[in-house]
This record gives structure tokens, C-alpha cells and sequence, in this order.
């Protein structure tokens, strides 16, 4: 297929072979990018046991998820650097850079040794692998979704973009399905000590196939024709942020359209995973079907919104997603915890619990380095409760008392554990576990979700919703980016708003919204950290971005 007829394409009609071969090529490395990217999340809870051993337990999860999110962080300096590469020498080998670093970060994780091996290093290097991890992603989405958009022919770029865009969900259903695997054919217990690793290791296959693949493609025409006519940019990032014409659409980019965007995915996707396991005490494998069966339900929808967004318009479709997930997000949520763990929901309804402390005895529990003790008798009640995963309320009592847990009519009295050393403090600690432990179990609360009282048809229902919120705000963006920048600086340009929007305002929400939730008790709380950005990203989208669907998007 010539430059000049992909670059002219007729709007409407069929797909090429040469078409088909750029979106799968580009998909299926994506695929495998964020396969990679996000065995790690899938895994938290696992890697927290290994690699933050030497802290407290709620401590360490936090803390696995912050590990989590440093590869989010790094995320926009790799749309800087990798985003300068690929204006000045191209989409194609800017890529496949991208997906040779991933790859290679991943299998390391494989074979990284423990903190119970080599002590803080194993935890230090961990993170570097996760940092390096986030520069290769940060590169990786801009490149393949402005080659993608720039083979499009007009009037399909919603359609072609959005097959793109189905790549995060898909890496992320990949990495469930590979780690369901490993789990059921080795059993929990290995998995749990070493069966982890098989999924990061997988990825050196899967890293061989996408380079070969990548291989094969032809720079975009788009790029060959700039370099031919000599019009690429030499100077991408003092062109994209440095002067205001361009800097001006590059923040409202982020903030009326990826930080919405970003939330929304986040709380349909991995939120929604956390929610069921540490909230609910949904058994392992049984979420992680459940989250894979809602994302095979709901992956069309990608395709279905991104080529609606071709006829109706980019902006209509995300905004109307922000919303309708803001207003949602509450009932939804309920409904999992109702509907994934009743006994909660009615002993909650039933029996509510609540903390009646000296609000200056409470401290926030969250200790990165482990060298923090939390003895007050108020930290002793809800330190307990949060391991528990029960939900509760908060009221004050007078200052200098001793913190007490109200569970409908009962009354358990916590203790101050300042200054109890040795048989001492573990008595005390027995004494208090086990009266708090009688008194929830009486109440109804679980340990944990019995499978035989799940309604999985419901649960699978809601999560499907949160995923078809996903893929409205998800399906279009790609191709509204592209059209929102000139093609001799649009990788840059576009790469910068969509990781800041997804590697921090998505990337952090599990690990903020944890951290509301262990502050206030209400196991609910942390929806509020992604409603609030929704609803901001709806207004100043809605009033300040235009709507680009009819854009030449070739010029220079």
C-alpha cells in the first residue's frame, strides 16, 4: 500500500491487509507490555509477603502498592524522553525500545531473591525494576497509538485507536488468566512461595514474539513524509511545553480529559480487584474470575464506543462516562459488598461497629519504615478492626480515655499497650483479640466471604458495569489525543497528558484510597478520590476542549 493512499484513504471503507497487519502488530505488543506492567499489581498482596517482610502487615501492603504506583510516577518522564525519540526519529523504533526495556524488567522480577535472601536491597531493587518499568510504558502508549491513528484512514480513526485501547485491558486479563493458571495446576501454597515468578518469567516468551512482530512494520506515513519534506520537529519538548499555544491544550488535555479518564479505569479495574480481596475477603482465585469474567464481557466495548466516537464525537462519549461513574460509584460499590460478602452487609446493617477513642490518641497507621509502634489504646482498636476489614465509625470520647469498640450492644474495651513489654503485652494482646474476635463473630462478621452465600451473578454484573464505564472514557481517547496535536510534535505532546493523568491521578488511587479508607473506617471512603476528579475532569472538559473527530490530523 503506497504512502499517498493510506495517507488519502476514503472514509468508510474496508480495512486493508496492511491496515489489519499495523493494528495487530501494534495491539498485541501493547498486549504484552501491559501484561507485564501489570503482573505486579495483580500480585501485590504476594510480593508484599517477600519483598516488605520487615514491616507490619497492613504496613506492608500499603507499601507493596506504593512500589506499585512508583511505576506510574515515572511514567511522564518516559513520555518526555521517549516521546522526544519518537518525533525526531520516529514511531517504530521509539517502540520497540519501549518494549525491549519492559521486557526485560519483567523477567528480572522473576528471578529478583527476597527480603528473606538479601535483606532491604531485594525491596530496593524491586523498585528500580518497577521505575524502569514505568519509563518503557510511558513511551510505549503514545508511539503505538499515534502509528496506529496516523495509518487510519479519515473518519475511522475512533475505530482503528480504539483497538489500541483495548490493550490495557486485555494485558490485564492476560496477567489473571496466566497467574489463575500457575495457582490452580501448582496449588496456592507453592504459588504463594515461589509459583509467583512463573508469570514474570512467561514474559521473556512473550518479549521474543512482540520484537519479531514489531519487526516486520513500516515506519508511519505520516512521519516518513515530514522527514522527506523536512518538517519534523528538532526541538519536540521546547515546542510542546514550552511555548503556551501548545502548553495550554497539553493541560487542559490532562485535566478535562486523562485525569477523569484515568480515575474511572483505575476504579473499574484495579480498585474494583482490591475492593473484593482485602475488603471482602473474596478468595483469591474467585475474585480474579470474577474480574476476568467482566473484562471478557465488556472488552467490545472498546471497539463499540471508540467507532460511536467516529460518528458522534470523542468528547460526548468520556464526558458522559466521568458523570455517569461519579454518580454510580457509591450504589455500585454497596452492591458488591451486599451482593460479595452479605454477611458483612448485614451485620454492618444489624450490628454497626464503632470506635469511641480520644481523637488525639489516634494516629494514622501507616509506617513506610517499620519503626513506628502503635500502642495507644485507640491504634490498638482500629489497627485491629483494619485487619479485620470491618468496616466502622468514628466518635469521640474524653480525652485520656481508654478506646472502646462498640459492635451493636457490645462493648469491647481496647488497652493501652505503652510501656507492656514481654508476657505482659502478648497477654494483654490475647486477652483483647479474643474478646474482640467472640464479640464480631457473634455480630455475624466473617473472616471471610463464604463462597456458598456469593452471589456471583450479581457481582459479575456490577463489575461489568464498572468496566463498560471503562471503556467509554477509555475506548475514544486515544484518537481524541492524536487529533488534539500537530503530527511533528504529537507523540510528545500527547504521551505527557495521558501518563501524568494515568500514572498519577490513576496510578496512586489504589494507595490513596486505601489510606482513606484505614484514616476513617468507612470501607467506602476512597470512592470519593475518584468521584471528585471525574466530576472536575466533566466541567473543564466540557467547557474548555473541543471536540476533534473531523480533524486533518496530517499536517505537520
Amino acid at each position: 500500500m503506497s504512502q499517498t493512499a493510506t495517507i488519502a484513504a476514503p472514509e468508510g471503507r474496508g480495512i486493508t491487509k496492511e491496515e489489519r497487519k499495523v493494528i495487530f502488530a501494534s495491539s498485541l505488543g501493547t498486549v504484552f507490555e501491559w501484561y507485564d506492567f501489570y503482573l505486579y499489581g495483580s500480585l501485590a498482596a504476594i510480593i508484599a509477603k517477600h519483598f516488605f517482610a520487615g514491616v507490619n502487615e497492613t504496613t506492608a501492603f500499603i507499601f507493596a502498592l506504593l512500589a506499585f504506583a512508583a511505576g506510574f510516577a515515572v511514567r511522564p518522564f518516559g513520555a518526555i524522553v521517549f516521546g522526544r525519540l519518537g518525533d525526531m526519529i520516529g514511531r517504530k523504533y521509539t517502540f520497540l525500545i519501549t518494549i525491549l526495556i519492559m521486557g526485560a524488567s519483567t523477567a528480572i522480577v522473576g528471578m529478583l531473591p527476597t527480603y528473606a535472601s538479601i535483606g532491604v536491597a531485594a525491596p530496593i531493587i524491586l523498585i528500580g525494576l518497577r521505575l524502569l518499568q514505568g519509563l518503557a510504558l510511558g513511551g510505549e502508549y503514545g508511539g503505538a497509538a499515534t502509528y496506529v491513528a496516523e495509518h487510519a484512514p479519515k473518519g475511522r480513526r475512533g475505530f482503528f485507536t480504539s483497538w489500541i485501547q483495548t490493550t490495557a485491558t486485555l494485558g490485564l486479563f492476560l496477567s489473571l488468566l496466566v497467574i489463575l493458571g500457575v495457582r490452580l495446576a501448582i496449588g496456592k501454597d507453592e504459588f504463594e512461595a515461589w509459583g509467583w515468578r512463573i508469570p514474570f518469567l512467561i514474559s521473556i516468551a512473550l518479549l521474543i514474539v512482540s520484537v519479531y512482530i514489531r519487526l516486520q512494520l513500516n515506519e508511519s506515513p505520516v512521519f516518513k513524509r515530514m522527514k522527506e519534506e523536512g518538517k519534523a520537529s528538532k526541538a519536540p519538548l521546547t515546542e510542546s511545553f514550552a511555548r503556551w499555544d501548545n502548553l495550554k491544550v497539553v493541560i487542559l488535555a490532562l485535566l478535562g480529559g486523562t485525569a477523569g479518564q484515568a480515575v474511572v479505569w483505575y476504579t473499574g479495574q484495579f480498585y474494583a480487584l482490591f475492593f473484593l480481596l482485602q475488603t471482602l475477603k473474596i478468595e483469591a482465585t474467585t475474585a480474579n474470575l470474577l474480574i476476568a469474567a467482566s473484562l471478557a464481557a465488556a472488552t467490545p466495548f472498546f471497539v463499540i464506543f471508540g467507532s460511536l466516537s467516529d460518528r458522534i464525537g470523542r468528547k460526548p462519549i468520556i464526558m458522559a462516562g466521568c458523570i455517569i461513574a461519579a454518580l454510580t460509584y457509591f450504589p455500585i460499590f454497596k452492591g458488591l459488598t451486599e451482593f460479595g460478602n452479605p454477611a458483612v452487609f448485614e451485620a454492618q446493617a444489624k450490628n454497626p461497629v464503632t470506635v469511641l477513642a480520644d481523637p488525639g490518641a489516634c494516629s494514622f497507621q501507616f509506617d513506610p519504615v517499620g519503626k513506628a509502634k502503635f500502642t495507644s489504646s485507640c491504634d490498638i482498636a482500629k489497627g485491629a478492626l483494619a485487619k479485620k476489614a470491618v468496616p466502622y465509625t468514628n466518635e469521640a470520647a474524653p480525652a485520656g480515655s481508654v478506646a472502646q469498640i462498640k459492635i451493636g450492644d457490645t462493648v469491647v474495651a481496647s488497652y493501652e499497650g505503652t510501656g507492656l513489654k514481654g508476657d505482659e503485652a502478648k497477654a494483654a494482646k490475647a486477652t483483647f483479640d479474643t474478646a474482640l474476635g467472640d464479640a464480631l463473630k457473634s455480630a455475624g462478621y466473617p473472616d471471610k466471604a463464604d463462597p456458598a452465600k456469593i452471589n456471583y451473578f450479581m457481582v459479575w454484573l456490577l463489575l461489568t458495569i464498572l468496566v463498560i464505564y471503562v471503556t467509554m472514557v477509555y475506548g475514544p481517547i486515544a484518537a481524541w489525543l492524536v487529533e488534539l496535536f500537530p503530527a511533528r510534535i504529537r507523540y510528545t505532546s500527547m504521551s505527557l497528558p495521558y501518563h501524568i493523568g494515568n500514572g498519577w491521578f490513576g496510578g496512586f488511587l489504589p494507595t490513596v484510597a486505601f489510606a482513606m479508607v484505614a484514616a476513617t473506617g468507612d470501607i467506602y471512603y476512597g470512592l470519593w478520590y475518584p468521584i471528585v476528579v471525574a466530576v472536575a475532569t466533566a466541567i473543564i472538559g466540557i467547557f474548555f476542549l473541543p471536540e476533534t473527530k473531523d480533524r486533518d490530523i496530517h499536517h505537520a
